[in-house]
């Protein structure tokens, strides 16, 4: 059986990690399946699903690392006028932070429930925002 949920996040800031483990579960459990696998993935190039521990400083130093990776004032090719789309491309970090941090978690489901470890946390990562976005969850497996 496999069951596929969207939902949207509408982000405020234009660079943010927003804990969305709570929504995830509450699918998860509302599925009816039993045992099996959930796929958390994120639709967009300029954000990502990521796992790691709530902690306000953990996602501060992440938001630090990623700045020095893709420092929004370093010269991108992306950064120019694209005349495909009509417009200014001006999110070239946003699409390279993306490809660091991934488009999607994979959990166990059992019992009924997603199965992570204590302190893992899933986290939908905004590069681009304010925007409204969408998330998919599809969980594979019997009832």
């Amino acid at each position: 059986m496999v069951r596929i949920e969207n939902f949207t996040i509408h982000t405020t800031k234009y660079q943010d990690f927003i804990n969305i483990t709570r929504k995830v579960k509450e699918i998860v459990a509302s599925s009816g399946i039993e045992q099996g696998v959930a796929f958390v993935i994120t639709s967009h190039t300029t954000t990502a699903i990521t796992v790691n521990e709530a902690l306000e400083c953990l996602q501060s130093d992440m938001a630090d690392m990623l700045g020095r990776l893709a420092p929004e004032d370093a010269p991108y090719a992306h950064g120019r006028m694209l005349h495909s789309y009509g417009t200014t491309a001006g999110n070239p970090t946003g699409h390279l932070k993306s490809m660091l941090t991934g488009n999607h978690a994979v959990f166990p489901v059992q019992d009924g429930k997603l199965s992570c470890g204590g302190a893992q946390e899933i986290f939908f990562c905004e590069y681009d925002g304010a925007q409204s976005r969408k998330v998919s969850v599809v969980v594979m497996g019997e009832d």
